[in-house]
């Protein structure tokens, strides 16, 4: 479709234009392309200072002053500094340096450019920027230290690139060994604990246990947003009906599939027949199964969980009355 257009409009320039020539269209086109690639820098650029802001507070406001670790390259730096007393600016920035050598052979060098920028700033932020210490509790530093840590990885992830190294090395040797990359992580700071209980105290391994929990966790939220979607998958024979039921009921999107069914519970042959799949938040997933009861309940439906989504429409559609 896309193609078709632009052949279209290829077309009418070159009968409005004598030259046969598209010097407009051409203009329009790179014009445009290039508002969108200057609105994702801007918007890389800002996510990723969010991120440092957020990390930067959590660090010096919570456990840089309470001597409190965390997991990852960020721990690994915590705890050198706090046992050599080495600035923890300059160990932000020698610990990730392998990461960010690993990240540009493992995934690009945009990224590992960017990367190496976010990691840098954030070094410099720790090291000029000074903020009050908010409170000398332990478990709030731990929670709410992770908390602003983890929602700093979170915007710079977003922001296309990391300010804790641990994942890069993750997404490499997940790739070499065959196991996932929350696999990696877990025992990366597997090590990380052990050692801060050996050489500190099981109670700061413990704390340091929660404040990681506390940042992963804030970093799935703001990762993978609010709401919680739900891809489901429907095949019935009773499709349309179900189809006009999402649409009217649930006011979501649908997008409808020509397969075949095989042999089914009532013996059927192999036919045609249409599949339905459609995005909904896991509060939605309960009506969705009453109503698809009440239509077939011999429907089958696959449920997935969705990470992320772009374009269609992925907001309710505003319902008539």
């Amino acid at each position: 479709m896309k193609k078709q257009k632009n052949k279209i409009l290829h077309a009418l320039f070159s009968v409005i234009n004598s030259t046969g020539q598209l010097p407009h269209y051409n203009k329009a086109r790179k014009i445009i392309e290039l508002k969108i690639e200057l609105k994702k820098i801007v918007l890389d650029i800002f996510m990723v200072g969010i991120g440092i802001l957020s990390a930067g507070f959590g660090l010096k406001s919570f456990l840089l002053p309470n001597h409190f670790l965390d997991g990852g390259a960020t721990g690994i730096s915590l705890l050198i500094s706090q046992i050599s007393g080495i600035s923890l600016a300059i160990l932000l920035l020698l610990v990730n340096i392998p990461f960010i050598i690993i990240g540009y052979y493992a995934i690009g060098k945009n990224f590992a450019i960017k990367t190496a920028l976010s990691i840098t700033g954030l070094a410099l932020f720790v090291a000029l920027v000074q903020f009050p210490q908010i409170t000398h509790d332990k478990l709030l530093v731990s929670v709410f230290g992770g908390f602003f840590l983890g929602a700093g990885i979170g915007m710079a992830v977003r922001g296309g690139a990391v300010i804790d190294g641990t994942e890069v090395l993750a997404i490499a040797l997940s790739k070499k060994l065959g196991l996932t990359i929350g696999d990696v992580i877990m025992l990366v700071n597997i090590i990380i604990f052990s050692v801060s209980a050996a050489l500190m105290s099981i109670e700061t391994a413990l704390y340091a246990m929660l404040t990681y929990l506390s940042a992963s966790k804030t970093v799935d939220f703001i990762l993978e947003g609010i709401e919680e979607y739900t891809g489901v998958t429907i095949i019935s024979v009773k499709a349309d009906r179900i189809r006009n039921m999402i649409t009217s009921k649930l006011g979501r999107g649908i997008t409808v599939y020509k397969g075949e069914r095989g042999f089914g519970k009532s013996g059927e042959k192999l036919y045609d027949m249409q599949i339905i799949y459609t995005i909904i938040t896991r509060l939605e997933v309960g009506k969705l199964k009453v109503e698809i009861e009440k239509i077939d309940p011999n429907a089958f439906v696959v449920m997935s969980s969705v990470k992320d989504m772009k374009g269609g429409m992925i907001k309710k559609r505003a319902m008539s009355h």
